[in-house]
């Protein structure tokens, strides 16, 4: 029998969705990876890192910065022919590739980047949105950064555009909506500490750990 299993965290910005996926992997004893991806998307596919993060999280727009028809200088040798054009769906796909192959070969933690669907024909995974109302998120951003409450609103605003939409767009599913997920949790009803021990419960519960 298959013991692996695997945790999707979509989330809100400001809603400490990372602190909780971090310290939920930690109490699960599980591999995390956040940002991490982006540079397993660049080992992987020769690119450079610069390419992923540009299109991080991001819709399909086409061509990166739509100047990415011409030769790449950050392509290693033996990667991609040069003359390859790379949109945010090819590099969604190398980044779903390593998404896959992470849930194979052991049991990790997902936050964002589509995991939920990419892995969704896996029955050993465990779907979770971290939500939190904007007063709370306002204030964590700023307690975070050396930022105003309206920078932090601003931040928030283009951070829920953005993942929705690239959410939205790569699975055809609605980003945030309780039908999306197994559970939908306000991490400032628990606090961050409670929240990971209400959601390592459910965990525990749903895979018969």
């Amino acid at each position: 029998m298959d013991h692996k299993f695997v945790v999707n965290i979509g989330r809100q910005l400001g809603s400490g969705g990372r602190e909780i996926g971090e310290k939920l992997a930690a109490r699960l004893r599980i591999d995390f990876y956040d940002k991490e991806l982006i540079q397993l998307a660049s080992e992987e596919s020769g690119l450079c890192r610069e390419f992923f993060e540009k299109a991080d999280e991001k819709a399909s727009q086409g061509i990166i910065g739509g100047l990415f028809g011409m030769r790449f200088p950050f392509i290693s040798d033996g990667a991609i022919p040069a003359t390859n054009c790379l949109s945010n769906d090819a590099l969604f796909k190398v980044q779903s590739d390593v998404i896959r192959k992470l849930a194979e070969m052991k049991s990790c933690l997902f936050v964002g980047r589509c995991a939920d669907y990419i892995l969704r024909e896996n029955p050993r995974c465990v779907n979770i949105f971290i939500t939190c109302p904007k007063e709370e998120r306002i204030k964590r951003l700023c307690q975070m950064h050396p930022i105003s409450e309206q920078t932090a609103e601003e931040m928030m605003h283009k951070s829920d555009k953005s993942r929705s939409e690239y959410y939205n767009y790569y699975s055809y599913k609605a980003w945030g909506a309780a039908a999306t997920y197994h559970l939908c949790i306000d991490s400032s009803v628990l606090d961050i500490d409670g929240t990971v021990s209400f959601v390592a419960e459910f965990v525990r519960k749903k895979l018969n750990l």
